[in-house]
């Protein structure tokens, strides 16, 4: 069958799939970071996204059903960004945004599944582990991205407020997430707001239930001579 075929094939060239997953994610953030909003500059965050969007295939794609998702989830989300490069038009963005979250969403919700898995904590876990912490920042980004779409003005930057680009979201996410807060950026509507006491929640809980997974993948040992006193 073609998507099995397929499945496979990604698989054999991302043998090691959170380790590139990680990468990937790890560049596009940076890319989020540097790259002016031009149309240079998001011809070449579309190319960044492209990768961090095979590589989010191959990584979750363990099983036939869990692929088809991820390919429903991706194809629309890259065709709407790829239309918006040259216009930035707000509709197809907004579409883009959407689907690109429910992609992390699915993408994250496979990864803390296959981390979690109650067997031997493997490198390509904790590969695993950080690539969800990474799509954590840039999901709530998206978030951001479509609640400023539907209530404009929902952030101010240097105490104006303003309709930020993804860049600027991304690097609020990241200071939320890791509960950071340099003060340059603050949510001023109802909604921003609520979704960033969620942010700030999650990422204490996702690093609180990881180092619990890991002091449990060992278990205590006993002192010599064994028996209890």
């Amino acid at each position: 069958m073609t998507i099995g075929r397929a499945r496979t094939t990604l698989a054999l060239v991302f043998y090691q799939r959170c380790f590139y997953l990680f990468v990937a994610m790890l560049a596009l953030v940076m890319a989020m970071l540097l790259l002016e909003p031009t149309p240079r500059g998001r011809i070449t965050l579309n190319g960044g996204n492209v990768l961090v969007v095979i590589a989010a295939v191959a990584a979750i794609g363990r099983t036939q059903l869990s692929f088809v998702i991820a390919l429903l989830l991706a194809s629309p989300a890259l065709l709407f960004q790829w239309h918006a490069v040259d216009g930035g038009d707000a509709q197809l963005l907004l579409h883009s945004w959407t689907f690109g979250a429910a992609l992390y969403a699915a993408t994250i919700g496979y990864l803390l599944r296959y981390v979690f898995r109650n067997d031997v904590m493997t490198a390509d876990k904790l590969y695993g582990a950080a690539a969800a912490y990474l799509m954590l920042g840039v999901l709530w980004a998206y978030l951001f991205a479509i609640a400023d779409q539907y209530q404009p003005g929902s952030f101010a930057f240097g105490g104006a407020a303003v309709s930020p680009p993804i860049g600027d979201l991304v690097y609020f996410s990241f200071t939320t997430l890791t509960s950071t807060g340099f003060g340059d950026a603050v949510p001023v509507r109802r909604y921003a707001r609520a979704l960033c006491v969620l942010e700030q929640l999650v990422g204490g809980l996702f690093l609180a239930i990881l180092i619990a997974r890991l002091a449990g993948v060992y278990p205590p040992r006993k002192e010599a001579g064994g028996g209890d006193r």
